[in-house]
């Protein structure tokens, strides 16, 4: 099984909202609201453009210093160097052999570059840049004691707070500048994206977060909510959508996090060779699972054709439109007209269909 990274231990005020649930037990996005009681409603909410979900246990890093971006630029898969004040995109950091080990969603004021990360990987993203700094004028501050973020399903910048955008792809609204190599463009990775998800991210200073909560009260929705779109959507996410083995490739991060005519960065040979030269071995699904399955399957559970197991559950979400859903990893040359059987860690047997998302 390839387990979910653990986030440290934090309790968001939004907990102490009447009716807000925590979490189920080792969820990554432990100590803020799973839902307040209505999960297919707030799902509703948020799909109807309106919301806002708690995310403040991510971790937020500010990279400062007249170097920052050109830095940034040759530590990443993404095109940074004029990247413009306000304006957002999505990174990646790669190992030597071309494996996904951190998202970065960016933005930068003019005068400093903002990161949100996932929690578990705040502080192993601290130590790795700051052992890159070497004699640039940069330096690398975890401000997530001060600052944290909210989720809205909104496309527009907040007018005081820095905010991070969702790619073009997955917002729906076209695609990002991410050039070509000799393999082509990113559209070759992706057939369709199943749905839209246009959103923000708004970091917030965290003195501001309880009124900030209190004002939208009945507009609050939880994290059950947040994750049943991502995941109808086909939106990747890092440690769950993601093993030691991942590609960009696979997932649909060519394009939105990774620019293809840019200079050198580590990983950047891999990416460039399974581009111009092969596929990946593997690409992203999304399962549409049995209604009647009383469980739903938990990350890493294994997916089989027939009795061959050919991937595996990266996160799965109970829709109020679609049902019980899941993304998963499997293998490149699986058809997806297949008939799949997901065995969930309570050895139950869930008839899955795939609908493909990456196509190359």
């Amino acid at each position: 099984m390839n387990e979910a990274p653990m986030a440290p231990t934090y309790q968001s005020p939004a907990l102490q909202v009447p009716g807000a649930v925590p979490p189920p037990d080792h969820s990554v996005d432990s100590g803020v609201p799973w839902h307040y009681g209505d999960p297919h409603g707030e799902q509703r909410l948020l799909a109807a453009g309106a919301g806002v979900v708690d995310l403040s246990h991510r971790g937020v890093l500010q990279v400062i210093g007249p170097d920052r971006l050109t830095w940034l630029h040759s530590l990443t898969t993404q095109a940074l160097e004029k990247l413009l004040p306000n304006m957002s995109t999505s990174a990646l950091i790669l190992d030597p052999h071309g494996h996904v080990e951190h998202e970065l969603h960016l933005v930068d004021d003019g005068e400093k570059t903002w990161i949100i990360v996932e929690a578990a990987a705040t502080e192993p993203l601290r130590r790795y840049l700051d052992s890159m700094r070497f004699m640039l004028r940069v330096e690398v501050v975890d401000v997530s004691a001060d600052f944290a973020v909210v989720w809205q399903p909104l496309y527009e910048r907040h007018v005081a707070y820095p905010t991070w955008l969702s790619s073009p792809e997955f917002s729906g609204i076209g695609t990002s500048e991410s050039g070509t190599d000799r393999g082509g463009d990113a559209s070759k990775y992706i057939d369709h994206r199943p749905e839209k998800f246009a959103v923000r991210e708004t970091i917030v200073p965290r003195t501001d977060l309880p009124g900030l909560l209190q004002e939208r009260a009945g507009e609050l929705a939880g994290t059950w909510a947040y994750e049943a779109l991502r995941v109808a959507a086909g939106v990747p996410r890092v440690g769950l959508e993601t093993d030691h083995r991942t590609l960009p490739h696979e997932v649909g991060w060519i394009g939105p996090a990774v620019h293809l005519s840019k200079g050198c960065y580590r990983g950047q040979e891999a990416i460039a060779r399974v581009h111009n030269m092969g596929k990946p071995p593997r690409r992203l699904v999304l399962l549409h699972l049995d209604g009647g399955a009383e469980i739903l399957p938990e990350h890493g559970d294994a997916v089989y054709l027939g009795d061959r197991e050919i991937g595996w559950v990266g996160s799965a979400a109970r829709h109020y439109e679609l049902g019980p859903i899941a993304t998963a990893i499997i293998k490149r040359s699986i058809n997806t007209d297949s008939d799949l059987i997901v065995m969930t860690g309570a050895g139950e047997s869930v008839a899955a269909s795939a609908e493909s998302i990456i196509t190359s």
